[in-house]
């Protein structure tokens, strides 16, 4: 390519840089499980584990931390934050809008690219949920919902789900390492959805698909609740007991 001087330009590259390495990297273990919640996140260990300098780990964590993936511990430092209830359920809410909309808008302007791409991704999922690990079932249910904003014909759709997609692929982790049949259930879900989409039938498929986005966050706000009960629970059983003192005679 030659610029307006005649001379030949050169092209961008467009690569992740270190940082943006980086935060993929401890975001992914985030979300498989192997930095769980309250994990404390150590600069000097992080670095020699990826064979990076401290600056793109502090660089990455900055980030993480302002996306709510990691939180100032108590006194000094930073660990993985628990999963939040409220978030989940909050969060939920808004995807749920933004996943019927993406369905509704992919059955009037994506029926051709549904009915040539759909099924390939369909299949990839059953296959995933049946035998991949907790990684390729995530990378298969992402790829499913955004191929439908993709080809809902509004690019405004993507862009605003792309700063949540670490917190929603966290809680596509909760949800896609569970063992028992929930996990192929979730494809006989999106093959519904996607079924609605080729058939050009916008109300079923915004239906379905808020549904669907609403049922599993409702699964893991459960889950969690429960556990929060339960520690709870122990935690109360662990407090010592004083014995109330006798009242002293007059």
């Amino acid at each position: 390519m030659l610029g307006a001087s005649g001379e030949k330009m050169r092209l961008i590259q467009n690569q992740p840089s270190l940082v943006d390495q980086v935060v993929e990297a401890i975001t992914a273990e985030i979300v498989n499980g192997t930095l769980p919640s309250n994990a404390r996140l150590i600069q000097d260990e992080l670095a020699r584990a990826y064979g990076v300098s401290r600056q793109p780990v502090q660089q990455a964590l900055l980030l993480l931390r302002n996306g709510g993936l990691v939180r100032e511990a108590e006194g000094r430092g930073l660990v993985v934050a628990p999963l939040d209830p409220t978030f989940i359920r909050n969060l939920s809410e808004i995807r749920a809008v933004m996943e019927g909309l993406a369905a509704r808008l992919a059955a009037d302007k994506g029926r051709a690219r549904a009915r040539a791409e759909g099924p390939r991704i369909i299949t990839a999922g059953y296959k995933a949920a049946k035998s991949g690990g907790v990684e390729l079932r995530i990378e298969t249910d992402v790829a499913f919902h955004r191929f439908l904003s993709e080809i809902s014909g509004n690019p405004l759709i993507p862009e605003t789900t792309t700063p949540h997609w670490p917190s929603l692929r966290r809680v596509m982790g909760e949800v896609l390492r569970d063992e028992c049949g929930f996990v192929a259930s979730l494809w006989d879900e999106h093959a519904a959805i996607l079924d609605a989409v080729i058939a050009g039938d916008g109300d079923t498929a915004d239906r379905l698909s808020r549904d669907h986005i609403l049922r599993a966050a409702g699964l893991i706000v459960a889950r969690l609740e429960a556990q929060q009960e339960q520690e709870s629970q122990q935690s109360g059983r662990r407090r010592i007991k004083r014995p109330v003192p006798a009242a002293s005679g007059s």
